[in-house]
């Protein structure tokens, strides 16, 4: 029987049978599995863009620690880049994809240029058309920083038509689509610098004449809302979002005549403002936990710079949790590291402060002009004077004595960071340092 019985088995009939039998029982199996997790598949989000804003994302300025040492030599600069004309803006990363700005006002030129940002090799250059403009010595008609997610850069501007925002493809340059804003009026020139939520992009535009925040849709330059807002004095501050615990997320607005101000993202409703500024507003607003801090001022300096702690209910009202005046910063936005805050002033002074009371445990003078603001890598602060030297700081709650490399040119830009590497720009002229292997400087070397 048993003889019997392997003889069946070994039957090429039944052999086909059990064969076509498991690859049936596969491939239902295969067929289950992938209609399990397909809807996962076609609803995960895009990759979010590695530094998606000014200074990346929600405009904390954090990033992780980088392999980037205190003090480098020229030599250790992955690639460099030369840029037509000047600019203050600083590069955004999507991908492995870098975006920056510059201008050159005698040829009424706004360049948007894009690189690999892992070997400097330039993709495309995009040239709009942006006439000379009356401003600021300090200014520039690249100062803006653009927005960028997986598809497409948002670059606004000053055109033959007024102020503009602008979206251009990710994949060769070309112009998407065009939104224009109407005139800009400021004593200083223009600024603004756009953020995103999602698919929304957002453009804030408080200035000395008709003034508005819109919310347009990123795909298409559809316009999703208008808020409108008190005139002025110009606010060259770029919007941040708050998102508290069981309530909807609110876009943070900070001007001189319309203060703080809490808005619906839905809608372009005003949920709450608090009038705290009653200087120019340049540095942009910082959320810290259940905190926004903001800093206002004019000249060379800081006038004061504020605790903000949003309402805890729809129906609830901001605090005024601290103020400080001495030694804080105008241009230069403020950095929090765990509940340490940090400041650097506008004519060089350093401070560091309990985040929750606002009390000063130091007080230090960096040397030089600081415009640019400083962003957090790992435990350290990255900040680039005037001149052009790049000031690392130990964010720690002990001062220990700060490093400076130059780069040779002047700066008024803020660091970049992503993939590994720190971005850093001058006024003509952009750098990589850090991860691994050095790539040969695809122009000329400072």
């Amino acid at each position: 029987m048993v003889g019997d019985q392997a003889t069946t088995w070994r039957h090429p009939n039944v052999l086909q049978r059990i064969r076509k039998f498991c690859a049936h029982s596969l491939f239902i199996l295969c067929v289950s599995v992938s209609l399990w997790f397909m809807p996962a598949l076609f609803c995960a989000p895009a990759r979010a863009a590695e530094w998606p804003r000014f200074r990346g994302p929600n405009g904390e300025g954090h990033a992780p620690a980088v392999a980037v040492p205190d003090k480098w030599t020229d030599q250790d600069y992955r690639w460099k880049a030369d840029l037509p004309g000047i600019g203050h803006s600083s590069p955004v990363i999507s991908g492995k994809l870098l975006v920056v700005t510059s201008a050159e006002a005698d040829k009424s030129k706004l360049h948007v240029l894009a690189y690999d940002a892992e070997s400097g090799q330039r993709k495309w250059q995009t040239e709009l058309e942006s006439p000379p403009l009356r401003m600021h010595a300090r200014n520039s008609g690249a100062t803006s920083t653009p927005a960028i997610d997986a598809a497409q850069v948002y670059v606004t501007g000053i055109g033959p038509k007024g102020y503009f925002v602008a979206a251009l493809s990710l994949a060769d340059g070309h112009e998407a689509w065009r939104k224009e804003l109407g005139p800009f009026a400021a004593q200083h020139g223009f600024g603004p610098s756009p953020i995103l939520h999602g698919d929304t992009l957002i453009v804030p535009n408080d200035q000395d004449g008709e003034s508005f925040v819109l919310a347009l849709d990123s795909a298409t330059g559809k316009e999703r809302w208008r808020a409108a807002r008190r005139s002025g004095r110009a606010s060259y501050s770029a919007p941040c979002v708050y998102e508290p615990a069981g309530r909807k997320a609110e876009l943070i607005l900070t001007s001189p005549d319309n203060g703080m101000t809490g808005i619906d993202l839905e809608t372009g409703g005003l949920n709450w403002s608090l009038d705290v500024f009653p200087e120019r507003t340049v540095g942009s607003p910082v959320v810290a936990g259940d905190l926004i801090l903001a800093n206002c001022g004019k000249g060379n300096g800081g006038h004061s710079l504020v605790a903000v702690r949003p309402p805890l209910a729809p129906d609830g009202k901001p605090e005024l949790v601290y103020t400080l005046t001495n030694s804080v910063p105008y241009v230069p936005t403020p950095v929090v590291r765990d509940k340490l805050l940090f400041l650097i002033h506008d004519m060089g002074m350093a401070s560091c402060h309990e985040l929750a009371t606002g009390k000063r445990l130091w007080n230090k003078r960096l040397g030089g002009n600081f415009s640019g603001s400083p962003v957090l890598v790992g435990d350290r602060l990255f900040a680039i004077t005037n001149d052009g030297d790049v000031v690392v700081l130990a964010a720690v709650q002990e001062f220990k004595e700060p490093t400076r490399t130059p780069l040779g040119q002047t700066s008024r830009s803020t660091p970049a960071v992503a993939l590994g590497h720190i971005y850093l720009r001058t006024q003509s002229k952009l750098f990589c340092l850090g991860g691994g292997a050095k790539v040969a400087g695809n122009l000329r070397v400072p």
